[in-house]
């Protein structure tokens, strides 16, 4: 099967979207199909199998010069202009502006690929390209809409209408979601998500869980005493940082020694940064961000602890990395993150999201407890080798190309009927342990100027 699978920006460490394409065409490419990723800045690193064509924006979000307004010269085409004039009022373009350039490069290559595989875009572009007649699937990891509510209910009033008019892409996402008949996601609370907000008919939507390397996120590391971790890639609302900054401060009245790495870049002038000041935290908290696989797996496997207090997920890798670690880990029960670590405390210790008193007991006692720590660290492993695999998840995908492309044939529908493949079979099992335009924004938007942190589109994806 020839695949053209769509990232409209891939962040290789920082952010999910970068991840997910980074290990979903790998195992596309171990099952013998040609993939070849389409992907603007920043893009993604790929290993062996998978191509890459850059599909380069005006990069008005670069780390180093984000919200930059591109020389006359930079100006290419009509998508640029549109690009610049939504940043320039205060939105967010690259959804759209991405899709754009995408369908206008594979229209010229029709009959080049057999599918378009669409990761987290949702740009107006892809109905382009089901109109010229390629199969389209689209994975959704969390509908954006739950974002956008923690930002509004965050901003200061003077920047609620900037803040709205930042998500104004949603309205296409919904109208492009709705037409769409295969739709990905990444947990059965991610999927009645898009179906309420979105208003997708939930019987186009598939399950899939994602899949962690359980090679790399080993848990055979030795573990450092009283530090906790914790991977929020993005400082927003959604990741609940200042809800651990401030439990933290607590747990170092009953453990004075205790560290957390904060595998996280702080807005300068966000509610975490000023929290770590504020609580005395400077100290005991170390702020880790640009890290490789590896080094973020040895910071995570070399972890006593590991704390997910996000507000919402639509699955959580760092959850799944920290479980395939054998860390230790406490988590809020918040969107997908009981279905992730499960609710029999076999892998997980579950508190309410946003409640920092049951978030500090619960790190606190663990702390002290050895025994627990290693119950935990056993059942995260286990259920990470029962449920979560890239193989599985790549196998299952090739399942949904195929309806799509017999639904555009005209052909009879594979079955999809028998819920999500959630894992590897038990002979993969058993190896491993032995190897070891803006109209569309219109209805969603109000009038305004300003700026929002790009790093929340980033990490929407997990």
């Amino acid at each position: 099967m020839r695949i053209a699978l769509l990232s409209y920006r891939s962040k290789p460490h920082g952010g999910g979207q970068g991840v997910y394409v980074r290990h979903l065409s790998r195992e596309l490419a171990a099952l013998g199909h040609t993939v070849e990723v389409f992907s603007g800045q920043p893009y993604p690193e790929l290993d062996p199998g998978p191509t890459l064509t850059k599909i380069p924006s005006l990069d008005l979000y670069n780390d180093a010069d984000p919200f930059r307004t591109p020389h006359p010269r930079e100006i290419r085409d009509w998508i640029d202009v549109l690009e610049v004039i939504t940043m320039w009022s205060a939105g967010f373009p690259e959804p759209r502006t991405f899709s754009l350039r995408a369908a206008r490069e594979l229209k010229k290559r029709l009959g080049d690929f057999d599918v378009v595989h669409d990761n987290q875009c949702l740009g107006s572009g892809l109905l382009t390209l089901e109109e010229a007649g390629f199969p389209v699937v689209a994975t959704v990891h969390h509908p954006i809409t739950r974002d956008r509510e923690l930002a509004m209910a965050e901003a200061p009033l003077r920047k609620k209408i900037t803040t709205w008019r930042w998500f104004g892409f949603l309205g296409m996402q919904k109208r492009v979601s709705r037409k769409l008949e295969e739709i990905i996601t990444v947990s059965s609370n991610s999927a009645a998500d898009i179906a309420s907000d979105f208003g997708v008919d939930p019987d186009r939507i598939v399950t899939i869980p994602l899949g962690v390397d359980t090679d790399r996120f080993h848990a055979d590391r030795e573990r450092e005493p009283g530090r906790l971790v914790c991977v929020a890639s993005a400082d927003q609302p959604l990741k609940g940082v200042p809800v651990l900054l401030r439990a933290l401060a607590r747990v170092r009245e009953e453990h004075p020694g205790v560290r957390l790495t904060l595998v996280s870049k702080l807005k300068e002038k966000g509610e975490a940064a000023k929290l770590l000041d504020k609580l005395h935290l400077r100290d005991a908290v170390d702020l880790v961000s640009g890290v490789d696989d590896d080094e973020l797996a040895d910071l995570v496997g070399s972890a006593e602890i590991a704390v997910v207090p996000s507000m919402y997920e639509g699955f959580s890798l760092p959850a799944v990395e920290a479980m395939s670690s054998g860390c230790a880990l406490v988590a809020s029960r918040a969107g997908a993150l009981p279905e992730v670590v499960g609710t029999d405390d076999s892998a997980a210790r579950l508190v309410e999201p946003g409640d920092v008193d049951a978030l500090a007991r619960e790190i606190s006692a663990l702390l002290a407890d050895p025994g627990e720590r290693r119950r935990l660290s056993e059942g995260g492993r286990a259920r990470v080798m029962e449920r979560y695999s890239w193989a599985a998840v790549a196998r299952r995908t090739v399942e949904v190309y195929q309806t799509a492309i017999a639904r555009v044939r005209g052909e009879a529908l594979p079955d999809l009927t028998a819920g999500p493949v959630i894992g590897p079979d038990q002979a993969e099992i058993d190896e491993h342990l032995t190897d070891e335009t803006v109209t569309d924004d219109e209805a969603e938007t109000l009038p305004g100027s300003g700026r929002h942190d790009i790093r929340e589109q980033e990490d929407a994806a997990c």
